[in-house]
């Protein structure tokens, strides 16, 4: 007796029936034990949890980092994140001030702060909101309260990425640069410490899931990009030492353009209170500068996916010394670029913030 045996799509006659029965369990055997590894293999490279983030800001320049910090807090309010710490890579304990009232005013105080030291020597600011914090409420009383009482003693931005990476589960953490690279960069060069046997490179590779960075020309413009044009050894350092297992999506300054939230509409949508630090920043600060909503692009993605943007196809970038990103596609490169929306898509984009910004505050 003849029974046919099929393996894809090929077709064996086996003459001898018991035969047939042992090859067809063996294969099936087979199967399934490549499907279970398999399987194991990408339950145990996939974070199944919400996205844990940490979120690495320029505060203090541009009020985009402002909205960017907001939504994770609101984010992670409802449930759809987990903000791991906020890195503020713009040197100043004023800077870090403001990071730590924004944490405290939104119920957030237990988020760990990290600053900058020996980074970017006095980068351009766009908008000097630092003092807003200072502003004084009924009876002369600071309007706003914070949670450290020593800046001094924060964490360099690098250390307190490596103490946050060490302990979070393999391939898990989603790094939100708003910024400069700065401390991404000296964490890529840093070695093994009290925190982890692994040096930068191999914690980052270990560690990280994906970052979105708001930076980056691509398409038909060549131009350099602020964020790494101003730290251009930095940037340089980044580019050169981030692993190429670790996916980059970059969003860049284009995508957020079209997105322009005005100060009369900011200050509407808080109109329920005085006691806001980003409505106070709108209200003492001159933020009719052409400021559009650019930092929350990564944000959105990071923490909703890729569904509300188009990206490009995969590939890789480099970086040149005057900050020129060049981007070349191919099938394996761990690199994508947001793409630019059409008028609908940049209204929807900004009621989807303003919505965010419209909830109260009842801390």
């Amino acid at each position: 007796m003849e029974i046919s045996i099929y393996i894809g799509t090929k077709k064996y006659i086996m003459k001898n029936a018991f035969i047939a029965h042992i090859v067809t369990l063996l294969l099936l055997f087979t199967i399934a034990m490549f499907s279970f590894i398999s399987c194991t293999k990408d339950q145990q490279n996939e974070h199944k949890g919400v996205p844990l983030i940490i979120i690495d800001t320029d505060i203090c320049s541009s009020a985009d980092d402002l909205f960017a910090l907001e939504m994770l807090y609101r984010y992670e309010e409802q449930g759809k994140c987990r903000l791991l710490g906020v890195v503020v890579d713009r040197e100043g304990e004023a800077n870090a001030r403001f990071a730590d009232v924004m944490g405290t005013y939104f119920g957030h105080a237990d988020v760990p702060i990290g600053l900058v030291r020996s980074g970017i020597n006095e980068p351009r600011v766009w908008i000097d909101y630092a003092n807003v914090v200072n502003t004084e409420g009924s009876g002369g009383m600071p309007m706003f309260s914070h949670t450290f009482s020593d800046y001094l003693q924060l964490p360099d931005g690098w250390k307190l990425y490596r103490y946050l990476l060490s302990v979070q589960p393999d391939h898990s953490v989603s790094i939100i640069s708003v910024g400069f690279v700065t401390c991404l960069a000296q964490l890529l060069t840093s070695e093994a410490d009290e925190y982890s046997p692994l040096n930068g490179v191999e914690l980052v590779r270990k560690k990280v899931k994906c970052i979105y960075l708001q930076g980056g020309v691509f398409g038909e413009t060549v131009e350099p990009d602020f964020n790494f044009a101003q730290g251009i050894e930095f940037s340089k350092t980044f580019f050169r030492l981030w692993p190429q297992e670790v996916d980059m999506v970059f969003s860049p300054m284009e995508v957020g353009q079209g997105i322009d939230y005005t100060p009369e509409q900011v200050i509407a949508d808080v109109s329920w209170t005085d006691v806001h630090p980003i409505k106070q920043v709108y209200m003492q600060c001159d933020c009719n500068t052409g400021q559009r909503m650019w930092d929350p692009m990564p944000v959105i993605n990071a923490v909703e996916g890729d569904s509300l943007f188009s990206l490009s196809e995969r590939g890789t970038v480099q970086l040149t010394d005057s900050a020129v990103t060049i981007f070349t596609p191919l099938p394996t490169g761990n690199c994508r670029y947001q793409l630019s929306g059409d008028a609908g898509w940049n209204a929807y984009m900004l009621e989807h913030i303003r919505t965010f910004n419209k909830m109260r505050t009842t801390y």
